[in-house]
């Protein structure tokens, strides 16, 4: 894990969404301003516990520079997008959630569930995960 880089990116989203990067919950995780149980840090993302986890374990993966939601990433945000992805399967294993399996989750928008107007990963494990979700 790496923490204590220097400088982050807190871009605004490029659908101009109604928040800013400075108002934003998650820029303040990222940026050290407010305090979580960070479990991954590198130059790309943070992951951290969920406040209401939803399964024994419950992360949080989020893009350190400001991208409201999924609908507003664009083509040059493909590695993200990977790089994402990548972090959810080593965090999975870190958690020891791997072999039994886990499931990655993106809510987009109110309707889905999205309350925080920044893209995250939910990483969920740990239990018998019911399918329908929801």
């Amino acid at each position: 894990m790496r923490t204590g880089y220097s400088a982050l990116s807190t871009q605004h989203s490029r659908g101009g969404g109604a928040i800013s990067a400075q108002d934003c919950l998650f820029c303040k995780i990222v940026a050290g301003s407010i305090p979580a149980q960070v479990v991954w840090q590198d130059a790309t993302a943070t992951a951290f516990r969920d406040l209401n986890p939803q399964a024994p374990v419950h992360v949080l993966i989020v893009p350190n520079r400001h991208v409201a939601s999924i609908g507003d990433l664009a083509a040059e945000d493909d590695a993200l997008g990977g790089e994402l992805l990548r972090t959810a399967a080593q965090l999975a294993e870190q958690e020891g959630i791997a072999a039994s399996g886990y499931r990655v989750v993106i809510n987009t928008g109110p309707a889905a569930g999205q309350s925080v107007a920044h893209l995250h990963l939910h990483l969920l494990g740990g239990r018998r995960l019911g399918w329908p979700p929801g």
